[in-house]
């Protein structure tokens, strides 16, 4: 997931359009991108869209954001989009391990009501200090999860925090030990400046430093950039091709490290390579 499209969802003429686009991921928004007024309008809309026999077919790795727990709008947005085409529920502003239990059971119902049979996972968003503090709780808190978010700016606007690199490093970094932690994946939040490329590549190569596997795009512009970020070169492919194969002929020599190219390789660098090579793969298929 090099790239994560949001889509709002009371946009539907913008719905095909991303999913022609380069966006490995679209995440369909009915949270901040919707006004209150047209959150059901959105929801009916998105769940029509996602239900479609052609989009279910597409083979996209397919989102949806919904409005948070304590909302007036998180059960019937649930009931809505707990569909076959979903892969994950995109969970804003969570700040308790109640809260993951609660959206778990809650997709449990809508699946069985839905005759969803694959289960659809969960994406918390990290955006508050409280929810930061508690990332590996939270991402412990439900086999459902499946990674990390994180949302600067609502983490650092209201607590006057600015975005300086230093800040946003150590934030990436907290938020990155805590999936570490679950094991579970961290995908970077948006960058608010569409204008900003070197903004936007500056923070996305903070990211992917930190073993983040991909960046939110809030515009079809971005994307580009997040897949170049993240995309995995030809030269590393095949670096990591020759660590396996070297670690094949010492493992039948007895040896749990060896020299590699001048340097020593054991167990983690071995599956840092295995792991390259998968998303390799990912991206290929």
């Amino acid at each position: 997931m090099r790239s994560k499209l949001f889509v709002p969802g009371a946009r539907p003429e913008l719905f095909d359009k991303a999913m022609a686009g380069a966006a490995d991921v679209l995440s369909f928004d009915l949270e901040d991108s919707v006004p209150e007024a047209g959150k059901a309008a959105a929801r009916v809309q998105v769940g029509l869209f996602l239900s479609r026999a052609d989009v279910a077919a597409s083979g996209r790795r397919l989102i949806v954001r919904c409005n948070g727990t304590g909302s007036a709008h998180f059960a019937a947005d649930v009931a809505a989009v707990a569909l076959p085409s979903v892969w994950l529920l995109n969970l804003p502003k969570v700040e308790s391990a109640a809260q993951v239990r609660e959206a778990a059971a809650a997709l449990e119902r809508a699946e069985a009501d839905n005759g969803v049979v694959r289960p659809i996972g969960l994406l918390l968003n990290i955006e508050t200090p409280r929810g930061l503090r508690q990332a590996a709780e939270l991402a412990a808190a439900h086999p459902r999860v499946a990674g990390l978010q994180l949302g600067l700016g609502d983490l650092f606007a209201p607590n006057g925090i600015a975005r300086t690199a230093a800040n946003v490093h150590a934030t990436l970094f907290a938020l990155r030990m805590a999936a570490a932690e679950a094991g579970v994946f961290a995908c970077d939040g948006a960058f608010p400046d569409v204008g900003d490329d070197e903004g936007f590549r500056t923070e996305a190569s903070m990211a992917r430093g930190l073993g983040f596997i991909g960046k939110s795009c809030i515009h079809p512009r971005q994307v580009g950039l997040a897949n170049d970020v993240f995309g995995v070169s030809d030269a590393a492919v095949a670096e990591a091709r020759r660590i396996v194969a070297a670690a094949t002929v010492a493992a039948a020599q007895g040896r749990g490290a060896f020299l590699f190219e001048g340097r020593m390789i054991d167990l983690p660098f071995l599956r840092r390579a295995e792991a390259l090579l998968a998303a390799a793969a990912r991206a290929a298929s």
